[in-house]
């Protein structure tokens, strides 16, 4: 994740920070902090506060690699998974998983936030790598919800737009519109001497302050999350009134129903991580004029918001799992697992299921049951 505030306004934005007063890991600090200078360096959190924080960020780097990974072995050697909207979904295992191999460089900051040892290549390209990472999340959710509510509203002319060829050319153009929105994180960061002789930060550069680059960020993720937020919320409102218009319909219906129902549970669990962060960003702007009662309670706000940021790359497949049994049973067999149980519920089975007739196969998968 990235963290980064205004020397004047103190504002974290997305993701890790560092474990100075006033938790930001793209140390854009100055003034607000409570001190400056070698001796006022103490962290804000306890030592078994910030032992308990790297317990779960560990344990959710060893899931979420895990899960991510089986996602995107499942979907690479299952043909029964390679309908659309696991494409989507297999990109978005590796975006994950890239967030995920940059924890230990935000734990790192959480620890040890100055001197900066890892050198400024590391401090640019960490920040920005996960910058587009989280901005890619945002879009393959907010495409694959379009490509939903096609399916269930419009199935004739979702046949003709949803395509393996198109939507394998749409997720390319969400990966290069996230690298380039994230572009300017080169810019943003670097590792800069403090005045204060502190030594060394990976932090906002006078650059990015002075020139307003930093404020122009600051309004590119809060549309990053506003924006899909407004539009996701529009979509599955007008699925959700679809089906219930044709809650007694066909067989059809009800694989649509399974398949919005996860996919709306994984718009709520992104919604629920995300969320907390913007809440703590404008209590951390109020704290700044405030009690330092108000203070401290953002900060707190702020660590949890940081632990959610890398518990929405780890859950998604723990999701797909307890909502699909088309995954479950690929999972299974991966793993040289028996395919018996729940998993098999309702017959499907990955190595019996029947083949659509050579014309119409790619279409078909396009609204495939999960």
């Amino acid at each position: 994740g990235s963290s980064w505030s205004s020397r004047t306004s103190c504002l974290p934005f997305s993701g890790g920070f560092s474990a100075s007063d006033n938790v930001s890991a793209w140390g854009c600090v100055g003034d607000c902090a409570n001190g400056s200078g070698p001796e006022q360096q103490e962290t804000l959190f306890s030592t078994p506060e910030l032992l308990l924080v790297t317990a779960v960020c560990v344990l959710l780097l060893a899931v979420g690699l895990v899960g991510n990974t089986l996602t995107v072995l499942v979907v690479r050697l299952h043909r029964d998974l390679r309908s659309t909207t696991y494409l989507y979904l297999c990109s978005m295992a590796v975006s994950d998983i890239l967030i995920l191999l940059l924890m230990p460089v935000d734990l790192y900051k959480l620890w040890r936030y100055r001197p900066w040892l890892l050198g400024d290549v590391t401090c640019k390209l960490s920040q920005f790598v996960s910058e587009a990472c989280t901005f890619s999340s945002i879009l393959h959710i907010t495409a694959l919800s379009v490509e939903r509510y096609l399916a269930v509203c419009f199935p004739l002319r979702a046949k003709v737009l949803v395509t393996h060829a198109k939507v394998k050319g749409l997720i390319g153009l969400l990966w290069a519109a996230a690298l380039l929105s994230a572009g300017p994180v080169f810019a943003l960061v670097g590792v800069e001497e403090l005045e204060d002789g502190g030594g060394s930060e990976c932090r906002c550069t006078q650059y990015a302050l002075s020139s307003g680059l930093l404020g122009a960020m600051m309004w590119l993720s809060n549309l990053y999350f506003l924006v899909p937020l407004c539009c996701l919320s529009l979509l599955y409102g007008l699925i959700a009134r679809k089906l219930w218009h044709r809650r007694h319909c066909a067989h059809r219906d009800r694989a649509n129903r399974q398949t919005v129902k996860m996919l709306a549970v994984i718009v709520l669990a992104f919604v629920l991580c995300w969320l907390p962060f913007h809440v703590g960003r404008t209590l951390f702007s109020v704290s700044l004029s405030s009690s330092p009662h108000m203070y401290t309670v953002s900060q707190y706000f702020n660590l949890v918001s940081f632990v959610l940021f890398y518990l929405s790359a780890a859950i998604n497949p723990i999701l797909y799992n307890t909502m699909s049994s088309r995954y479950r049973l690929a999972v299974r067999g991966l793993l040289g697992l028996a395919a018996g149980g729940a998993g098999s519920r309702g017959g499907i089975h990955l190595s019996a299921r029947p083949r659509a007739p050579p014309p119409t196969r790619q279409h078909s998968q396009s609204t495939a049951n999960l």
